[in-house]
Order: structure tokens, then sequence, then C-alpha cells
């Protein structure tokens, strides 16, 4: 999943960034508000990691603006003010979760983890597609009770397109999932991803559209 984090301190920024890369996001950093707003602009993003205090445009205007496009994007707020009036003016500008400073890395993944199912209309932790089982939070998953080692950029594939099964997704649009700023994104890497999931998951889970795109349909 593909994730915009924005905080201008650059040691909890790299420390956040290097953190929920090692989780399974991709992440693109930017450090004022300025930045943020063009990336939301122009990027696709599955989630928002959104500091309060930014430099030339503060996170709260960024995220009003982001609302008044009516623009569901899941953002997750950081703020060092440990007031309930602050926390109150976060949400009630369009926040769906927050975090004070300093906190801990695991529970910022694991409020990461809740907004993406809470996006995707789901409750339970883990995905269940007939004899498969993904658990993002262990990334780990199971065909017919039997534990399957994936690469990190197939279980990426994976969980994207459970996400949206019944959805075609894109080339494209799977490799502004799976790489983020400055990564090199080899011609045919998605081919092979997908190619390796079909060896190791059966054929017939992922369908492709000639032309269109890749698809897992509905269980």
């Amino acid at each position: 999943m593909r994730l915009l984090l924005a905080e201008d301190d650059a040691l909890l920024g790299e420390g956040i960034r290097a953190g929920l890369a090692q989780a399974g996001f991709a992440v693109d950093w930017v450090k004022d508000g300025e930045q943020a707003r063009h990336a939301l602009d122009t990027e696709a993003y599955a989630l928002m990691v959104l500091d309060l205090g930014l430099p030339r445009l503060s996170g709260e205007e960024v995220l009003r603006r982001l609302r008044a496009k009516n623009d569901p994007l899941p953002v997750l707020l950081l703020t060092a003010r440990d007031t309930v009036a602050d926390r109150v003016k976060g949400l009630d500008a369009g926040a769906d979760d927050y975090l004070v400073k300093p906190f801990d890395l695991d529970e910022l993944t694991a409020r990461l983890r809740a907004l993406l199912r809470r996006s995707g209309g789901r409750a339970a932790p883990a995905i269940v597609h007939g004899a498969l089982r993904v658990d993002p939070a262990a990334h780990a998953v199971t065909l017919d009770g039997a534990p399957v080692d994936l690469a990190p950029k197939e279980f990426a594939i994976l969980l994207h397109l459970l996400e949206n099964a019944g959805r075609v997704q894109s080339r494209e649009q799977l490799e502004q999932s799976l790489y983020g700023w400055g990564e090199e994104v080899e011609s045919n890497a998605v081919e092979v991803h997908i190619h390796h999931l079909r060896k190791k998951l059966g054929a017939e889970l992922i369908r492709t559209l000639r032309g269109v795109g890749y698809l897992i349909d509905k269980p």
C-alpha cells in the first residue's frame, strides 16, 4: 500500500519512513504542507500520516482542503498538542485517527492497518478468500491451512488485489501501490510478481484482462 507521510522533523520522519517501509508500505515523505498538497493533487495514496505542525501550510489546512474536495483518503494525524481541544479540532477537520507524540511505531502501524480495514469495509483483521487467508499484521499467508512463503512485493500485490476484489487493477495502479518516490521500477516487475503468485497460489486466483489489468474476483 502506498502512503503519504507529511512530517517536517527529519529524524522522526526518517524513523517513521523506515519503519513503515519495513512493515510493507511504500512511503512518499514530504516535509511541509505545500509539498503535501501537491503530492495529494498528483499521486494516488491508500493512506496519509499527517503532522499538524507543518511549515508553509499547516496540517490542519492540508486536511481541510483535502476534505473540501470530498476526498475520503484515510488520514492519521500526528500531533505534539496533547489537549482534548486540539484532538477534537483535528478530528472535526476530517481526520480519521490521531497519535500524540512520542508514540510507538507498532501502534502507528496497527492504527494504519485498522484504517485500511475500515476504508475497505472489513471488520476482521485477516482477509479470507476461499481457501486463502491473508493476515496483514503478521504478513502471513495460508492456503488450505498450509503456510505460503511470499516475497514482500508478492505479498503487497496480493494484498492490494484482495483489498480491491472485484475491481480491475491496471499495471500502473499496482506499480503505484508498490513503489514510492525514488524506487526503481523494472518494466516487467508486476508481471513477474503475478507469475510467482500464480505458481504459489494457483493459476485461477488472479485473472488477466488483456489490455486492462488484473483482477481477483469477489469470493
